[in-house]
C-alpha cells in the first residue's frame, strides 16, 4: 500500500469520527434544550371554572311599602351637595354664600373599619356656616351587617346630623340576590332603631332598577342619574333627592363636587332629624 493511499484511509477514518462526534454533539444539544423548554414552560391549561351564582331569587315584596303613581318634579330651588375627603379642606363659609347649598351630606364610614379623616371636620365647619349636615355610611356587601353598623354607631353620634342618616348602596357583591337584600336589610334596620330615623337610600337608577325593586319601598330615596332627563324607576316608587351630578363647582370647594336637588313637593324639613 502506497503512502498516500494510508494518507487517504486515514484521513476518511478521521473524517467519519468527527462527524459521528458532531452528530452525538447536535443530539445532546437537542436533548438539552428539550430539557429547558420543558423546564420553563408547560401546557397551557384551561381556567378553573368559577362557581356559579346561586339562582337570583329576590326577598318577597315589602307589605309595608305602597307604590304610588308619581310626576317625578325637580324642584331646583332646593340644592345640596355631598363631600368627603376627595373634597380636601372646604370653606364653609365660602359654601354658604352660595345661592344654591341647603342641606350638605358628608362621608361618615365605609364598610367595617374605614372612617372618612374629613367626617369631624366637616360637620362643625358646615354647621358653624349654619348649613343643615347629615352623614352617609358606604355600604359594602360580603361585609357583616353588624360589624358596618358598629363602625357607623361609634363614629357618628345622633346630635351630630340635623339631616337623617343615608345609606350609599352602589355594590352588588357575589352573593345571591336575596343574601344581599336580606344583609342590607339587616343593616338599615340597626341603622333604623339606633338613630331612631328611617335613613334614606342612595343609589343609582339602574342599580334600584336591577337590585333594590320589591322590599325596600317604604325607605325615601336619593336616586343618582348623571343626565338631562329625571330618572324613572321601573315601579315608579317615589324619590325625595336627585343626584344630577358630579362635576358641579361650588365657592369654596376646590374640584369638581356632587350636586342634588329636592323632587316634587318635598323641603328640607322632611330630611330632618326629629
Amino acid at each position: 500500500m502506497s503512502i498516500r493511499q494510508i494518507i487517504f484511509m486515514a484521513t476518511a477514518v478521521l473524517t467519519l469520527a468527527w462527524s459521528a462526534t458532531e452528530a452525538a454533539a447536535k443530539n445532546d444539544k437537542k436533548k438539552k434544550a428539550k430539557v429547558v423548554v420543558s423546564d420553563d414552560y408547560y401546557t397551557p391549561q384551561p381556567d378553573e371554572p368559577l362557581t356559579p351564582l346561586t339562582p337570583q331569587t329576590p326577598l318577597a315584596p315589602d307589605q309595608e311599602g305602597v307604590v304610588m303613581q308619581m310626576s317625578h318634579t325637580p324642584n331646583r330651588q332646593i340644592m345640596g351637595i355631598d363631600v368627603s375627603h376627595y373634597q380636601g379642606n372646604i370653606d364653609w363659609h365660602e359654601v354658604a354664600r352660595s345661592e344654591n347649598v341647603h342641606y350638605v351630606y358628608v362621608k361618615a364610614t365605609e364598610g367595617a373599619e374605614l372612617v372618612d379623616n374629613t367626617l369631624h371636620t366637616n360637620i362643625r365647619g358646615a354647621r358653624r356656616a349654619g348649613l343643615k349636615v347629615g352623614v352617609y355610611h358606604f355600604y359594602i356587601p360580603n361585609v357583616a351587617p353588624q360589624q358596618q353598623f358598629r363602625n357607623l354607631q361609634q363614629n357618628v353620634r345622633k346630635s351630630d346630623m340635623d339631616l337623617i342618616p343615608i345609606i350609599d348602596i352602589e355594590r352588588r357583591g357575589r352573593d345571591n340576590l336575596a343574601t344581599f337584600q336580606r344583609n342590607l336589610k339587616t343593616f338599615i334596620q340597626l341603622v333604623e332603631r339606633h338613630y331612631g330615623v328611617k335613613p334614606l337610600l342612595y343609589c343609582s337608577r339602574d342599580f334600584y332598577n336591577k337590585y333594590l325593586t320589591g322590599p325596600f319601598t317604604h325607605y325615601k330615596y336619593m336616586i343618582a342619574r348623571y343626565h338631562p332627563d329625571v330618572p324613572e324607576l321601573c315601579d315608579n316608587a317615589e324619590f325625595v333627592i336627585w343626584q344630577f351630578s358630579s362635576t358641579s363647582y361650588v365657592r369654596g370647594i376646590r374640584g369638581h363636587v356632587d350636586r342634588s336637588c329636592m323632587m316634587n313637593h318635598y323641603t328640607v324639613n322632611d330630611i330632618l332629624m326629629r
